[in-house]
């Protein structure tokens, strides 16, 4: 199970490299070692939730055009939730 976690890390980091996302802020508890970035490109934003040394357990969480929001348990559910944001762009 840990394998395919740390596949998602990388795979998302991977697409979002080839878009062009930004990060737009990271931040860090030093006490319980996780880190937030925040994401963006356009009108997309998302969150990823690492714990340092620990990539197979980090979180991916975005929003759908209408705000609500999307847990990431897969690079298809970060990529639909992303093309129907940009789709809405006019």
């Amino acid at each position: 199970m840990n394998n395919i976690s740390h596949n998602l890390h990388a795979k998302v980091h991977h697409w979002i490299d080839a878009i062009g996302f930004r990060l737009n802020a990271s931040q860090t508890n030093r006490k319980s070692n996780v880190t937030i970035n925040h994401y963006f490109f356009e009108t997309f934003n998302f969150f990823e939730k690492a714990k340092r040394n620990h990539p197979e357990s980090t979180k991916f969480l975005c929003f759908d055009t209408y705000g609500e929001t999307i847990n990431v348990r897969s690079l298809l559910d970060l990529q639909v939730a992303f093309f129907e944001n940009i789709s809405q762009l006019k």
